[in-house]
């Protein structure tokens, strides 16, 4: 899978080098011919296209490294750099021709164009739209967040080369000369569109909430086994596009014995993996309730009082130690509240409530759908 992976990342990319290797040639040479400054900046926004493409193979090769003593989880991150450093050139190919653009304001010079510079530019737009659709498709099956950045850049690569074109009719039918300012348009695209890459590689290193379809896909998974009454805090770690290991708590009868929950770990451990691809590193338990008739009118009691607040989304492990008078739960808490006023909040209104029990309130952090 991961190897399948690497070549769909590679074959697309080198589609795209050689893609924009001859439009950046084909442009440039036209763009010098005519004197036209927005075409020449084209071109250098294709080769910048061309010398991503090139980063986005050596970070997919470097991802698909085999785990190491100093990195144990592998090498997948490297992709989140790659694509760094590829939305740092779009940025700096975008400010570079934003400069020229204002220098052929200041001093223009007018453009010539020909038959045959107007076909290949009408050309280049088909071919951007092309190449972008088929980058973009190819980025979303291999689960790479580069070449689905590519795709995107290369769809508005054909909306600018389209202006370009347009531009050229213009001075052609009338004589209005609108070069400089083009390249200024297609500068500010430019570099909006780095900025966005590198805002969305940020959001990868940093750690983003984990896809709502793997999770629930996850959870389902594990209570179709008929001894789970619950699945919580699904925490997914992210290695890289495609590379997860997983915790989970497992809410589980208080009559299974530990050789009973030891079966089920494995199962649901091998389940998952042969289900999703995600690892499960660790797998906790909670224990529910089966002896007692009184648990479930406490319970009940103090979901209605926890969950009236908005900031609390969600109860569980839910346990009642009747020996010690004990009760403890897990609370998943919203972002709008900090822990520790929600956790006094909680105590303020259960210890009345419940003054023979010791309460024990332990905060969750809402990771996962």
């Amino acid at each position: 899978m991961e190897q399948n992976r690497e070549k769909i990342i590679i074959r697309t990319s080198v589609i795209g080098i050689i893609v924009n290797i001859l439009l950046a040639s084909f442009k440039a040479a036209v763009g010098l011919a005519v004197h036209s400054i927005a075409v020449v900046l084209d071109a250098v926004n294709n080769l910048s296209d061309a010398l991503s493409s090139v980063i986005t193979i050596l970070g997919a090769k470097l991802a698909t490294k085999k785990p190491d003593k100093e990195h144990p989880l592998g090498h997948g991150r490297v992709e989140y750099l790659s694509a760094m450093v590829v939305s740092a050139i779009v940025l700096y190919a975008g400010i570079t021709s934003l400069v020229e653009s204002v220098k052929k304001i200041i001093t223009p010079e007018a453009a010539d164009y020909s038959t045959a510079s107007l076909i290949i530019i009408a050309t280049a737009v088909v071919a951007k739209v092309l190449l972008g659709r088929y980058v973009k498709a190819q980025g979303k099956k291999a689960d790479s967040g580069a070449l689905i950045a590519s795709g995107t850049d290369a769809l508005s690569d054909a909306i600018l080369s389209l202006a370009v074109f347009l531009t050229a009719i213009l001075y052609i039918t009338t004589g209005i000369s609108l070069e400089a300012y083009v390249g200024v348009v297609i500068s500010i695209f430019i570099i909006r569109a780095g900025f966005e890459m590198i805002q969305d590689t940020i959001k990868d290193i940093l750690g983003r909430r984990a896809d709502e379809d793997i999770s629930r896909r996850i959870k389902e998974l594990l209570v179709e086994e008929p001894e789970v009454l619950g699945a919580y805090d699904l925490f997914l770690h992210n290695y890289g596009p495609g590379k997860f290991y997983a915790s989970v708590h497992l809410e589980l009868p208080d009559v299974m014995t530990v050789e009973q929950v030891d079966v089920l770990t494995r199962r649901v451990q091998n389940k998952i993996y042969h289900e999703t691809g995600v690892i499960m590193t660790a797998v906790g338990v909670y224990s529910y309730n089966t002896t007692s008739t009184e648990v479930a009118a406490i319970r009940n009691k103090i979901q209605q009082v926890v969950l009236a607040h908005d900031w609390a989304l969600q109860m569980h492990g839910f346990y009642i130690d009747e020996e010690n008078k004990d009760i403890r739960f897990d609370v998943v808490m919203s972002f709008d509240i900090r822990h520790k006023d929600g956790l006094e909040i909680l105590h303020e209104e259960l210890d009345k409530m419940f003054p023979e029990y010791t309460i024990n309130i332990s905060p969750d952090i809402d990771i996962t759908d």
